[in-house]
């Protein structure tokens, strides 16, 4: 029951995950920089969650679980930031997928490193998530090809800092509640902000993109309370691969609002990183 209810919190945490990066890669597609995008986005979570906070129960975070919390919120900004940007840049329906597959990787590292050992399911779901990193990256010398080959890189790294969040996030127990979140958007504005400053980039979206980060940005909180409900229902493994289909919401939102299309070889990879993720999953 509580596996079950583990992968129902995480399942949904992915379809809003999906949409939140998608309201966040079209804003900077629009022309807001990466760093309103993300501290406004980030400001926009901050907010909603200190005015949840009040209306839940009595929660007893140690200093640990915000230290965690405040890690999480780093790694988690930089995550986002490179997803934004790769998602502005490349092609939504091939960064998302890109850095599903690397974020769940991560977990799964942590966990073997912990001493956990993955099933032959599980082992041959990551060979096959790598196998479908090659296929997506490959692209004809169309604009549109090389807007996809730019994205890749730029998605590698959003995967490996987006696994780092997740692993901080469930390190954080069960007393602390949701004021880990608080920590981690505290440190993920304050950041971006002074590297805006410094890189003297504009820190306010532009004015049509302010509804569109600013939804992003809630969503982006709904969905990293689902998840961390999730997490500490269910193993790590599963959660975090089960969170990371959210390219799928990104996916069809790309296709219905900004028409993208893939190439045959892209379209094998993409269904070779939902393929992975299953086969992580089930072992």
């Amino acid at each position: 029951m509580t596996t079950w209810l583990a992968s129902a919190l995480a399942l949904t945490s992915a379809l809003v995950y999906g949409a939140a990066d998608f309201l966040g890669g079209l804003a900077t597609k629009r022309g807001s920089t990466v760093f309103s995008a993300v501290v406004w986005s980030q400001a926009t979570g901050l907010l909603l969650v200190l005015l949840v906070l009040p209306l839940l129960p009595p929660a007893s975070p140690t200093a640990a679980d915000l230290a965690w919390g405040a890690a999480s919120g780093l790694a988690g900004g930089i995550g986002l930031a490179f997803l934004y940007r790769g998602l502005a840049v490349g092609v939504m329906s091939v960064v998302a997928p890109v850095t599903a597959v690397c974020a769940v990787i991560i977990p799964v590292a942590v966990g073997v490193a912990l001493g956990e050992r993955p099933s032959g399911v599980a082992a041959a779901g990551i060979v096959l998530a790598l196998v479908a990193i090659v296929l997506i990256s490959q692209s004809g010398e169309t604009e549109g090809g090389k807007r996809a080959r730019t994205g890749v890189p730029i998605a590698i790294a959003s995967g490996i800092a987006i696994g780092i969040f997740l692993v901080c996030l469930e390190r954080t127990g069960p007393s602390a509640g949701l004021w880990p979140l608080v920590p981690a958007r505290v440190v993920s504005v304050s950041f971006f902000a002074v590297a805006g400053m410094l890189a003297r980039q504009s820190l306010v979206p532009r004015r049509e993109s302010w509804s569109i980060v600013v939804g992003g940005g809630a969503l982006d909180m709904v969905a990293n309370v689902l998840y961390l409900l999730a997490v500490r229902q269910g193993p790590l493994s599963i959660v975090a691969t089960l969170t990371s289909l959210y390219p799928a919401g990104t996916i069809l939102l790309a296709r219905i609002v900004l028409h993208e299309r893939l190439r045959l070889v892209q379209q094998a990879g993409v269904a070779c990183a939902v393929l992975a993720i299953v086969l992580i999953v089930s072992g």
